[in-house]
């Protein structure tokens, strides 16, 4: 975030606020729309260009180096009277967490599609998505000017592919060339205009069409009827329905904009600000108490109960720690008290926590820069700076009556990634680093590996990883080293021996003594360590057993060669020796553990992988190409379940933990970014030789 300097838009009631989320594939020109959006609303100067990395809403400087973003940004701008703050989100499928912090941030969603690429498999997957929770949606076709675009097959695959409902608003204006030139609305007859090469009638035919889209959301049940019977209806009629069409999510208008070259862009503003829904018809998530006791609903009242959520956390060199919230009910204002909450993912490295703490100022994002504001109402959205605890996710409401928003949707990071300090200095830091690095993105998972002592930063993609080392080291000043993760293997014995362990010395004075004999045999898969003793006649004193067992049991934790732990083994005590004066504990303790290093000598050891049970979803159409990758990482396929509604599939699969070492990335291109991937441990079987080398 940059400095305070340009004047922020004034507040403005609820139902003068519209918070947009910008999604789509990547390159479908999301951030360009913005900042053509920006420029049309007097919010900048000029344009900047993805290309140059001068973007507003590209501020990191791994976007500029990238040519694209990897992060949630945010601009607040006014229009016609109303406070528009658009979001825009990364198209990468590696950087969901952002895009789902956007739409629960946002009460619609613009949907960009490129007239050079079209719709493709994410971004129905998406639309998908959004219409299981009932997202308002509209679509934007853009690239209009680029080489290869072709607008008229662009609206047509976003009609085929995103289903019902989803109607052009209008009419292409076309210069000699077959340049696009302007827009005419699809609301008024207009005979000479066309849509490609659409000619008089099929432009009526698609007026038609959107008009029964609009009236047929209509609250106005007479407005049907007038219209079948041949009245025409008036185009201040037909503006005052289409918000609500849009609202219900049943309707989804599509309007074509050049960026570049301005056309469309007054148009898009108007819709957003005639068609969108406010924050007050869009509603509020459900919430609870921090302990899960219910509480009331909210409604977007800014003389409620305060209550707001982190949607995203950033670090700036000036300010320290920077929260982006979203209020949905009550007012926040600087050097009020609020209480921050935090849970429900604990599982990912995020502890549950509360904490009181007083906002500072409050500002209003444009892109990475921050203006002013004397409060953020119900609806709005706004940045407050030191709030030393809050990580992206959690929920601000008032220390007198705390309140809890339950975290939104989160994919499950996948991809390990084993880091270390690239020096000493680095070291002492880099703790730090990492703890800031997982507050600002939920989507990271930090994990210390207790069997391989490595530290695993997982992501959820290749280039989710790239981005947050580079994150460590230009925005947290940490130098790190990846290294090759390591799985860890296991022995189990691979036959049944009767070994005696003999620890005795013996030169003078207080001795040791302790001698045993075990039979030990390979127990079943997952059983562990089994002890039992069948000792006749007191050889062993019974006080002397769990030494035995002790010894044995530390022996096995620590392997018989490298870092291989000892697993599923039965060991049974049968006979011994004891001295009255110099056995012990530590001597009792030796022999056991002795005795298991002889079971290894006598039986030999197998060598372990560990595997997993891994859910695989993906649309019908990859499931082929899904089965094959999985065959080549020796995987046993165990079933499949077919979604025939959504189109989707859940392959089930056991697969070796090695092999799913870069299992996200392969998943990603075998179907097209769609696929999606869970896991669970399931045990330990025999490796093949080609891992079973002792490590130097």
């Amino acid at each position: 975030m940059g400095k305070e300097t340009v004047a922020a838009p004034g507040p403005r009631s609820a139902e003068k606020v519209r918070n947009v989320a910008l999604v789509g594939h990547a390159a479908a020109g999301k951030t360009t729309l913005a900042e053509a959006l920006l420029v049309a609303t007097g919010a900048l100067p000029r344009a900047g260009r993805v290309e140059d990395g001068t973007t507003c809403l590209d501020s990191e400087e791994v976007e500029a180096r990238q040519q694209r973003s990897v992060s949630l940004g945010v601009a607040t701008v006014e229009h016609a009277g109303h406070r528009i703050t658009l979001l825009d989100t990364p198209g990468s499928p590696d950087f969901v967490g952002e895009l789902r912090a956007g739409l629960r941030a946002a009460d619609a969603a613009l949907f960009v599609v490129s007239a050079v690429g079209g719709v493709d498999a994410t971004t129905v997957q998406l639309w998908e998505e959004c219409a299981a929770v009932g997202m308002p949606r509209a679509v934007v076709v853009t690239q209009l000017d680029r080489p290869r675009a072709d607008v008229d097959d662009a609206v047509r695959s976003c009609r085929t592919m995103l289903g019902d409902g989803v109607l052009p608003l209008h009419l292409l204006q076309r210069g000699p060339d077959g340049a696009v030139t302007g827009l005419v609305s699809l609301l008024e007859p207009h005979p000479d205009a066309e849509l490609g090469g659409a000619g008089e009638q099929d432009a009526e035919q698609l007026r038609a069409e959107l008009i029964e889209g609009i009236i047929g959301e209509s609250e106005d049940e007479t407005l049907m009827d007038r219209y079948l019977g041949g009245e025409e209806l008036s185009v201040a009629d037909l503006v005052a329905d289409l918000e609500t069409a849009v609202a219900r999510g049943h309707f989804h208008p599509v309007l074509c904009v050049s960026p570049l070259t301005g056309v469309g862009v007054a148009e898009l503003l108007d819709l957003l600000v005639s068609a969108f829904p406010c924050p007050v018809e869009h509603g509020c998530p459900p919430v609870t108490r921090p302990d899960g006791s219910p509480a009331s609903p909210l409604s977007c009242d800014p003389d409620g109960p305060l209550v707001a959520e982190v949607i995203k956390t950033t670090t700036d060199p000036y300010l320290g720690r920077v929260s982006l919230v979203r209020v949905f009910s009550g007012t926040l204002r600087p050097d009020t008290p609020v209480h921050v909450s935090g849970h429900g993912l604990a599982d990912r490295g995020h502890p549950d926590h509360d904490a009181d703490e007083r906002i500072g100022a409050i500002s209003c994002p444009l892109g990475a820069t921050l203006r002013p504001v004397a409060a953020c109402p119900a609806g709005d959205i706004c940045a407050v700076a030191r709030l030393t605890s809050a990580e992206t996710g959690d929920t601000l409401s008032s220390p007198d009556d705390p309140r809890l928003v339950p975290p939104w949707d989160l994919p499950t990071p996948q991809l390990p990634v084993a880091v270390e300090a690239a020096s000493r200095a680095d070291e002492d830091r880099l703790a730090t680093a990492l703890s800031r690095l997982v507050a600002e993105d939920p989507t990271v998972r930090l994990e210390r590996r207790a069997d391989t002592g490595q530290l695993l930063l997982w992501c959820v993609g290749d280039a989710h990883a790239e981005v947050l080392l580079e994150r460590l080291r230009t925005r947290h000043g940490v130098a790190v080293a990846t290294v090759p993760v390591r799985v860890p293997m296991v022995e189990t014995l691979a036959g049944a021996v009767r070994v005696t362990g003999r620890h005795v010395k013996q030169s003078g004075g207080h001795g040791q003594y302790a001698v045993v004999v075990v039979e030990a045999e390979p127990g079943p898969p997952g059983s562990g360590i089994v002890f039992e003793q069948r000792i006749v006649g007191g050889t062993v004193p019974s006080q002397f057993h769990g030494s035995v067992e002790k010894g044995i049991r530390a022996q096995a934790e620590r392997g018989i060669a490298g870092d291989r732990p000892i697993v599923d083994v039965h060991v049974t005590l049968v006979d011994g020796k004891a001295h009255s004066v110099d056995s012990s504990d530590a001597a009792f303790q030796a022999a056991g553990a002795l005795a298991l290093r002889e079971a290894a000598a006598a039986a030999g050891t197998r060598v372990l992988e560990p595997w997993c049970e891994v859910q695989v979803a993906v649309p019908g159409e990859y499931v082929g190409a899904v089965m094959s990758d999985l065959s080549g990482r020796r995987a046993r396929v165990t079933g499949s379940d077919a979604d025939p509604e959504r189109d989707r599939t859940t392959v089930r699969a056991e697969v070796p933990e090695v092999e799913l070492l870069g299992y996200a990335g392969a998943l990603r291109s075998v179907s097209h970014g769609t696929g999606s991937f869970s896991r669970r441990p399931l045990g330990h079987e025999p490796a093949p030789a080609s891992l079973t080398a002792v490590p130097a």
